[in-house]
């Protein structure tokens, strides 16, 4: 009899142990989505300018629209870490 409470109760602290580890893993996942999500955001954002720097058509000259793609570009260079002025002096 003592056995097998032993025995339950080491069931139960490996029951216990998992619970944790799976909510800690479910956790990261939400944090993860949440990284994701902030993503996604500035990519549509950056999606939506980019739109918007090309424009119509005879809307706006073809200098202001390159000049507009140009800043769309530096910023999604930002955002991934790289430093576009460095880049552009080589």
């Amino acid at each position: 009899m003592a056995g097998e409470a032993k025995t339950h109760d080491e069931r139960l602290r490996d029951l216990e142990a998992s619970a944790f580890r799976t909510g800690r893993t479910l956790a990261e996942h939400g944090e993860q989505l949440g990284e994701i999500r902030e993503q996604q955001t500035t990519v549509f954002g950056n999606i939506d300018s980019l739109a918007n720097a090309i424009g119509a058509p005879g809307e706006r000259t073809i200098t202001d629209r390159l000049d507009g793609i140009e800043r769309v570009l530096f910023a999604l260079a930002r955002a991934q870490g790289l430093d576009p002025d460095a880049l552009t002096r080589k």
